[in-house]
């Protein structure tokens, strides 16, 4: 039987070293691993681990200027000749395999989108690490070093895989990055749910594009502490209004679990269940839409056990079983 889902985890990814005291730390993606691995019995048949790739150069640079790359490979080789970590800024660090991290979760997430193009599998969830939606075209920042979700986005375009694309951010923190890049281009929709007033301080829902893609950036703000089910509620509603004024090719999803209840770095309440409904509702949206074409990027996650928890429930969406929690 073919697997329904792809499951995608670069080597380097763990080994991205921020320090144990930094929020986006080593232990995130142990956990995240460990409790995908003890679902293995029920996963089995409908989700495999598929194999990781590298981004090019090119790939990157149709999202990033090449100031912001070279930066990023500078303080990466520092961090390797210094055998240290090294700050871009007070939040986002490197080590020497952050190089390699950056440009392979990059690179997964793209063979990921490949691989549901070629049909190979249906959708995939991609544990990508460093995370990505806050890195603009010119700037590494809140953790961030490459706009995963973006390079996958414009590749799908370049390669002529899609020439629409949906970005769905559910990340506890607007999706700065992702938002600068798309802001006028009304061939990429880009809908954020997100706390306000919170880090990085952009997401008002006044911002809604410039230009020929005015209305193509759809913003959601949610005040602290927003009860899960009206958080739900203003989703669906979010994901019907996008789909009133685009028809998307692919489903892209920066799959943030910070917006989990318990999270050090959130004030939102969502639950695992929660995931797994929206999760749910997006594959059902992009069976209507676009062949059922749809990927999960990891983005946030702070409480390590809570992230693996989520992941295991949005895996398990896209894989057509029942919720963990029955």
């Amino acid at each position: 039987m073919t697997p329904t889902t792809g499951f995608f985890l670069h080597p380097a990814s763990p080994l991205h070293d921020t320090g144990w005291s930094h929020p986006e730390h080593q232990g995130r993606l142990r956990a995240l691993a460990s409790k995908v691995g003890r679902d293995l019995i029920m996963l089995h048949g409908h989700v495999e681990q598929m194999d990781a790739s590298e981004a090019s150069l090119d790939d990157v640079l149709r999202v990033h200027c090449p100031a912001q790359v070279d930066t990023v490979r500078m303080a990466c080789r520092t961090a390797e000749s210094q055998e240290a970590i090294v700050g871009i800024d007070a939040d986002t660090k490197v080590s020497a395999a952050s190089w390699e991290a950056a440009m392979g979760s990059a690179g997964t997430a793209i063979a990921a989108a490949r691989a549901v193009c070629e049909g190979t599998i249906r959708n995939a969830f991609v544990a990508t690490r460093p995370p990505g939606h806050h890195a603009t075209p010119d700037r590494a920042m809140g953790f961030c070093l490459f706009n995963n979700v973006a390079v996958t986005a414009r590749w799908l375009q370049a390669e002529g895989l899609a020439e629409r694309v949906l970005i769905v951010d559910w990340d506890v923190h607007h999706g700065n990055g992702t938002q600068d890049v798309f802001y006028s281009d009304p061939s990429v929709f880009f809908l954020s749910l997100h706390q306000w007033p919170h880090y990085p301080g952009t997401g008002a829902a006044e911002e809604i594009g410039a230009g020929p893609g005015e209305g193509y950036t759809l913003n959601v703000p949610l005040p602290a502490e927003t009860p899960a089910a009206v958080h739900v509620a203003r989703f669906e509603e979010a994901v019907s209004k996008a789909l009133e004024a685009f028809s998307p090719d692919f489903i892209l999803v920066s799959c943030g679990f910070d917006a989990m209840a318990g999270d050090p770095l959130g004030d939102l309440r969502l639950e695992p269940s929660d995931f797994y409904g929206m999760t749910r509702h997006l594959a059902s949206v992009a069976e209507e839409h676009c062949e059922g074409r749809l990927v999960a990027l990891l983005e946030g996650g702070y409480a390590p056990a809570r992230l693996g928890d989520g992941t295991v429930s949005v895996i398990r969406a896209l894989a057509g079983l029942e919720s963990p929690e029955g």
